[in-house]
């Protein structure tokens, strides 16, 4: 069944988890600063502790908010794919508790370009949100396939037809050269042709 926003702000503000759509498949989120809800999320997606989440943000300035020695390009790659389905990879500062980044010395970010979504982010952030699958299982594409996988203990707002079904792409911006980590929607072609003086290995 799916929910109205105010009864999904409800479920976040309370600890709870819900499926929403990103630009790319479903996550499935929780408060990123709720020790508690963020370890639900690990328990329902069967997901090793070492497996750090990334931090859902509304604004470029939530990402300066929690994250340190920033390169000199990140509001330029901020202006030319954010939101959008690309994550960030910086260095996390002392704000990031450890059970969001698994005690690591850089955190992800990612803005999801879906308007529900972002102002349930926006509402309620900073979330976590990783794809909404059980551990080891394809990412999450289909709203009931997503509830039926997690035994119906979820639930969340449904838009199938607004995925791409590719993940985002992963830039990890904490080391010089960038890397990429996972190639997904946005390609490395993509991204220096809007920063052209970017060295990406």
């Amino acid at each position: 069944m799916m929910k109205s926003k105010k009864m999904l702000r409800e479920i976040l503000a309370d600890g709870g988890s819900v499926v929403l759509p990103t630009e790319t498949v479903y996550g499935l989120f929780a408060k990123a600063l709720d020790e508690s809800a963020v370890n639900h999320v690990y328990k329902l997606k069967n997901r090793p502790r070492d497996k750090a989440m990334n931090l859902n943000v509304s604004s470029y300035e939530d990402i300066l908010s929690y994250s340190k020695e920033q390169p000199d390009y990140l509001k330029k790659i901020y202006d030319a794919f954010l939101p959008g389905p690309l994550t960030i990879i910086l260095k996390a500062n002392d704000k990031v508790p450890r059970w969001i980044n698994s005690g690591l010395a850089t955190v992800g970010f990612r803005l999801p370009d879906h308007p529900v979504t972002r102002e349930l982010i926006q509402a309620e952030g900073p979330l976590i949100g990783p794809s909404a699958n059980k551990s080891g299982k394809a990412s999450g594409r289909y709203f009931d396939q997503i509830r039926d996988q997690f035994d119906f203990q979820v639930t969340g707002y449904q838009d199938d037809a607004a995925l791409l079904g590719v993940d985002s792409t992963i830039l990890d911006l904490s080391v010089s050269p960038a890397r990429i980590l996972r190639q997904g929607k946005i390609t490395k072609e993509d991204i220096l042709a809007a920063l052209p003086e970017l060295t990406i290995e």
